[in-house]
């Protein structure tokens, strides 16, 4: 790895590789990249197993650590991932949710490894934002109702 920081994700045995693969499928500018294996057996593992996987997402470094059973990912650490139009957004939860993954409030989903996503339209970010008070209002109580943003509407809750 070439860059000066990396994210390290934290996987059961095996599924770092599973993980990194279905994450470069999704997004764009995302590519798989080297991995480490076990040069000698070790406590839980034997010589040859993989032990990490470097990717990249989004044009940003991560690793996968197959760790085993010991952590579990949870929401104090999430992705947020901003698109563009609805249908970028349906593609990105529809694929995390779909693929074993669950829905949450607010725009966040968890994929099926325990990871949390927040799939955000520009236009949730810029309503929330508005200097508008009342316009920022209503924009953030329409979003408390929704699992996945409805970019209609967000544009229809800031219109007023």
């Amino acid at each position: 790895m070439t860059a000066k920081l990396t994210t390290c994700l934290w996987f059961d045995h095996g599924e770092a590789r599973k993980a990194a693969e279905f994450y470069v499928g999704l997004f764009p500018d995302s590519r798989m990249g080297g991995n480490m294996t076990a040069p000698s057996e070790y406590p839980g593992g034997a010589e040859g197993d993989e032990l990490t996987v470097e990717f990249t997402l989004l044009g940003r470094p991560f690793m996968g650590l197959n760790g085993g059973p010991n952590f579990k990912p949870n929401q104090s650490v999430s992705f947020v991932v901003e698109t563009q139009v609805q249908a970028e957004t349906d593609r990105y939860w529809d694929a995390i949710v779909g693929n074993g993954g669950a829905e949450n409030a607010c725009g966040w989903c968890q994929d099926r490894w325990g990871y949390s996503w927040q799939i955000t339209p520009r236009q949730l970010l810029e309503g929330v934002t508005d200097p508008d008070k009342a316009v920022a209002k209503r924009v953030f109580e329409a979003m408390m109702t929704m699992r996945k943003i409805d970019i209609a509407k967000i544009e229809a809750a800031r219109r007023g």
